[in-house]
């Protein structure tokens, strides 16, 4: 738009120089500046009717401030002097989310949260007309925090743990609803870091060992009894045979009686 005024400036300009060197006397000088003018203000018109957009970009189209139903994909376009072109990035891009949240049990957990996100480019001037460029700030961020926060809820410091894949499929669902709205689609997403506090952590510890040693104490025990068995086994057939032996030699001295 400034381009299209500027040109059109630069032949009034050619024009009020024309007229005042023929008002002055120096009539044959005047083709000078309204050519000079003329050329330069179609120059400046015609570079405001050309616009390009960057590679992995749309192009959303406004007309004196208001969004226009129609996009230019990246390439050379031409357009009219009063449509002004917002680019908006359509490639995937990544970012990583440092949020603090509350398990069921009220243990404070310090989450890492990676998202792979891409904007529908199809419709990328809905996003533009409800949000603005600023759309990570205003609808990823907030959405992130929120459906994290949300989902980790529903879990024990201790299932968090110990269910990361469905916590993380559970958050990534629930957040693709809500930036579908957006047209925005989340492409993927990853928990890339659990972090507890340091007594919940200490906690933890002390009960993998005091379960590590009951488990030790366990199979001492069932070996103990499985080793007394055995050798009550042992005792049983020894026993067994020697009455045996008894029973033989006295049917034996029997006989020789």
């Amino acid at each position: 738009m400034f381009g299209f005024i500027l040109g059109i400036l630069f032949i009034i300009v050619g024009i009020v120089g024309c007229v005042w060197l023929c008002a002055s006397g120096e009539g044959k000088y005047s083709a000078i500046p309204i050519a000079a003018g003329t050329v330069l203000g179609i120059v400046c018109i015609l570079l405001s009717c050309i616009t390009s957009v960057a590679t992995g970009h749309t192009g959303v189209l406004t007309k004196f401030g208001e969004v226009q139903e129609e996009t230019f994909d990246a390439g050379l376009h031409f357009k009219a002097p009063w449509i002004s072109v917002i680019e908006m990035d359509n490639r995937v891009q990544k970012e990583t989310i440092e949020l603090s949240c509350f398990s069921s049990d009220i243990q404070e957990v310090t989450c890492s949260y990676a998202i792979n996100y891409q904007i529908n480019k199809a419709n990328a001037q809905e996003l533009y007309k409800s949000v603005g460029k600023d759309y990570y700030d205003t609808a990823i961020v907030p959405n992130v925090s929120e459906s994290v926060k949300t989902i980790m809820a529903h879990y024990t410091a201790e299932e968090l743990v110990g269910n990361r894949d469905t916590l993380a499929s559970s958050i990534e669902e629930m957040l693709g609803q809500e930036l579908g709205k957006y047209n925005i689609e989340v492409v993927s997403t990853a928990i890339e870091d659990l972090d507890f506090t340091d007594t919940f952590t200490n906690a933890v510890e002390a009960k993998q060992v005091a379960a590590q040693q009951k488990l030790k104490a366990e199979i001492e025990q069932a070996q103990a009894v499985k080793q007394a068995e055995a050798d009550a086994q042992v005792a049983k057939t020894k026993a067994l045979a020697e009455a045996e032996v008894a029973k033989t030699k006295a049917n034996a001295d029997a006989e020789i009686a």
